[in-house]
């Protein structure tokens, strides 16, 4: 298999002198291309921080992140931004819907951004598959939490990212619904090919995964 992602002695410290807190720790992983690897670790261990970074949403102190081989961090800001949108795809826990957009607008968002031309046929069939099709006119106040997760999900699928990286995706979401988004959520990935990782607190979440990578204290323990 290929490796599409990589990182090299990542860190990431804040502060200094004895104030200094080391959020993430001479990180070594690497994640293969079609994989769902979820990472896990207590409030506090880093695993959002090593997240941003992977994404390139937060620069190291130290070490790198290498998305298809390419140094992410070696790039310009506006060059990181545009690599971005084209290939990661991010799914947040507080869902960062557009509350003025309706679901299909909230979808098209980042392809619109980017200035391409949308895959109406594959984005259709990412509404279809995450049964949405009857909820593209509405606004996300309408929605339930679920929906909005599912409507986030879509968006976060729809550019065609090789990368999908999901923050406490079901965070805010009760166990039912949370199993059935993340079905959803594995489902997609594997049919459109997408590389998923994943950051959950949540055991039973993580166990959906392929292969699960512990952090404590800014520290890979187990993977």
């Amino acid at each position: 298999m290929d490796t599409i992602l990589k990182t090299e002695n990542l860190c990431k410290y804040y502060g200094s002198g004895q104030n200094e807190v080391k959020a993430v720790q001479n990180v070594n992983l690497q994640v293969e291309n079609g994989e769902f690897v979820a990472i896990v670790g207590k409030s506090g261990s880093g695993k959002s921080t090593l997240l941003h970074m992977l994404g390139g949403l937060d620069n190291p102190t130290s070490g790198k992140v290498l998305v298809k081989n390419r140094d992410i961090f070696k790039l310009k800001e506006d060059e990181l931004a545009i690599f971005r949108r084209r290939k990661i795809g991010f799914i947040f826990q507080a869902f960062n819907l557009v509350s003025s957009l309706n679901v299909w607008e909230n979808i098209m968002l980042p392809i619109g951004l980017d200035g391409r031309k949308p895959d109406e046929e594959y984005v259709w069939d990412i509404i279809q598959t995450l049964d949405m099709q009857d909820r593209v006119y509405n606004m996300p106040n309408t929605l339930s939490g679920g929906q909005q997760q599912r409507t986030a999900i879509a968006r976060a699928l729809a550019a065609k990212p090789d990368i999908i990286l999901a923050d406490e995706p079901t965070g805010n979401l009760d166990s039912k619904i949370s199993e059935e988004v993340m079905a959803l959520l594995k489902m997609s990935a594997q049919k459109y090919g997408q590389t998923l990782v994943m950051i959950t607190h949540d055991e039973d979440i993580a166990q959906m995964a392929d292969r699960i990578i512990v952090i404590e204290d800014g520290r890979v323990v187990k993977q």
